[in-house]
């Protein structure tokens, strides 16, 4: 059977990918960056209602970025002989990544249970909305849904502004990573017990993760957190400014910084100043600052200020639009897309993997495949026959 190889690092390793949106496939994508056999299975053509969201457009540049180096199984578990394929999968796989509601795998027979049954080795990453229990765990999950009821939208925007949804999937690509680190944990693990086990991730619990120190602030300190609009909520100076030709962000937070910062601006007697003593007290006085700390920055382009407050220690950077942000030289360096050719014609830039292993790095070996372009093979590895595969075909099986 022909498999794609991004990289030596999970080579050893087969992921059976029944996921779909972006949360599970996110999660995915990065076990296959670094070389595991990955085979995507998604019901054939028109058994899913919701085929549309999951597959529908199928070369744009979302679908690809999120299902490259994979290969697709069309595989309809809702009837017998298609349960039994999948099962036959499970017995020689390494981990089975799924969405669905707790409910509806169990009734599939694709819980863990199940599976455990079959290979004792098995690890069963489930993704879900809200977890496996409790009074929401048959709740449809959306990302913008678990925004708003894991606090997001309440810290996002300005000052009575109203909720504000992030202007990108953060619950949906974070619990995709969570996931894939729990995955990575359990293969570990299982190098020392033999044995594989159950690995949650949701998204409500893992957007309340992502709330960090907002979250953190409010259980131990009792302080709720607010829209702070550019500002941010605990250091001053910190946030978004106007030079003269555009905005830019500052990050002079800590002791250090500020007394490099007022160095910088020719302003010794801030650092004398009792309102400006401490960073509390500088975010206090935060309006007073902001004040004229603007007043000074409108004299000078962004570039000015970028250049003068990093070759003086301070942090500070322009604000991109995503065109702009691509064409940053430091942006290139780094190689964060890559131009593929396309199997099915052309070309597709992608975005590369964010952690860079020196020895086994991740790759792109393949854009995402067609809707059940492996079937074939998979099935012939499997031990079917031709007339079989054809007849499987036939009966809406595959």
């Amino acid at each position: 059977m022909t498999r794609i190889q991004a990289s030596p690092a999970l080579k050893r390793f087969r992921v059976l990918d029944v996921s779909r949106v972006r949360a599970g496939p996110t999660c995915v994508r990065i076990l296959a960056d670094f070389g595991a056999d990955v085979i995507r299975i998604e019901p054939p053509r028109g058994v899913d209602p919701n085929e549309a969201m999951f597959a529908g457009d199928r070369w744009g540049g979302d679908f690809q970025n999120l299902n490259r180096n994979k290969r697709s199984l069309a595989l309809n578990l809702k009837k017998p002989e298609g349960l039994a394929i999948f099962q036959r999968l499970v017995a020689d796989a390494d981990v089975v990544v799924e969405n669905w509601r707790p409910d509806v795998k169990k009734r599939l027979g694709v819980d863990y249970e199940s599976l455990r049954a079959i290979n004792p080795r098995i690890i069963l990453a489930s993704i879900s909305g809200f977890g496996q229990d409790g009074p929401y765990a048959k709740r449809p999950g959306f990302d913008q849904i678990i925004q708003g009821m894991g606090g997001l939208m309440s810290v996002t925007g300005h000052p009575d502004q109203g909720p504000v949804r992030a202007g990108l999937a953060v619950a949906d690509s974070s619990t995709g990573l969570y996931a894939a680190i729990g995955i990575l944990t359990a293969l570990l693990e299982r190098e020392v017990s033999g044995e594989g086990q159950w690995v949650h991730a949701s998204l409500l619990h893992t957007q309340i993760a992502m709330m960090d120190f907002q979250a953190a602030r409010y259980l131990n300190d009792g302080d709720v957190p607010v829209q702070e609009g550019n500002d941010h909520p605990t250091s001053s100076p910190m946030g978004l400014f106007d030079a003269a030709d555009g905005p830019f962000n500052l990050g002079a937070s800590g002791e250090g910084n500020w007394k490099r910062l007022c160095d910088l601006l020719g302003k010794p007697e801030w650092l004398s100043d009792p309102e400006y003593a401490t960073e509390k007290l500088r975010v206090r006085h935060r309006p007073r600052l902001n004040a004229e700390l603007q007043a000074l920055f409108a004299t000078q382009p962004v570039a000015h200020w970028v250049d003068a407050l990093n070759a003086a220690g301070v942090p500070a950077g322009p604000v991109y639009t995503v065109p702009q942000m691509f064409e940053d030289p430091q942006v290139q360096s780094l190689g964060v897309a890559r131009t593929v050719a396309a199997h099915e014609g052309g070309e597709r830039t992608l975005i590369t993997q964010p952690v860079t292993l020196t020895r086994t790095p991740a790759d792109i070996a393949r854009t995402a495949p067609g809707w059940g372009e492996h079937t074939a093979d998979i099935l012939r590895d499997l031990g079917y026959d031709e007339a079989t595969i054809e007849r499987l075909h036939a009966d809406g099986v595959v």
